[in-house]
């Protein structure tokens, strides 16, 4: 059973920052693109960044200019930088990894902007 583990989250005040990061197995990082994802209650999973295996990232329209992903294979790292948050974006974030043989999700960690 593919493991992706998450760290990071927690509370804060708009305009404030937190980051993310996530750590899986090897081949994981080397074969898979992998991605931030988000859900608000009562809301779908929504992308929010997506990063190739050769580094290219993709951003919601939402987290262009705040957020930043980083993606370190070498030491299976995924990192999400958020800078200027606001409440709209309180939700439980996810790492994902999209595979040819599957998909596979953190376990989401939970981040609250309080106004």
């Amino acid at each position: 059973q593919v493991q992706l583990v998450e760290s990071g989250g927690g509370s804060v005040q708009a305009g404030g920052s937190q980051k993310l990061s996530c750590t899986g197995p090897e081949h994981i990082f080397r074969r898979c693109e992998l991605g931030w994802y988000r859900q608000a209650p009562q809301k779908d999973r929504e992308m929010v960044s997506k990063s190739s295996t050769d580094g290219t990232t993709t951003y919601a329209d939402f987290a262009r200019g705040r957020f930043t992903t980083s993606r370190d294979n070498d030491n299976k790292l995924l990192s999400l930088q958020m800078n200027n948050l606001q409440p709209e974006d309180t939700a439980r974030y996810y790492c994902g990894a999209l595979c040819d043989w599957g998909g596979f999700w953190s376990q989401g960690t939970q981040i609250t902007v309080s106004s």
